[in-house]
């Protein structure tokens, strides 16, 4: 697994109608990209969003950063949407899950 986390704050000046615009646009087509897992969006009370998208490989995760139209967003978003923002990336993350009625299992690799 491959995981990308992505912190930001967008600007106060914002088109929130296109940036949805885009943003559910990137989701759908995200989705469609082979070795996609997951992603998920949260926004805190003070307006800092993280996102986290799950990947099947790195290779994966680096092929949709690569994806033309993808691209052509990211630029647009640092020119219209972000004040500022911070990506992660991690290989092979460590994992611990938790289910109320299993015992925690734990991946270290």
């Amino acid at each position: 697994m491959f995981l990308v986390v992505f912190r930001n704050r967008k600007r106060a000046d914002i088109d929130g109608s296109l940036y949805a615009r885009d943003a559910g646009r990137m989701a759908e087509l995200a989705a469609r990209q082979p070795g996609y897992l997951s992603f998920k969006s949260y926004t805190a009370e003070d307006g800092e969003v993280v996102a986290v998208s799950e990947w099947a490989d790195e290779a994966s995760a680096r092929a949709w950063g690569r994806h033309i139209e993808h691209h052509e967003v990211q630029a647009r978003g640092r020119a219209s949407y972000y004040e500022e923002y911070t990506l992660f990336a991690c290989a092979e993350p460590h994992i611990l899950r938790f289910n109320q009625t299993q015992r925690p299992t734990r991946n270290d690799s």
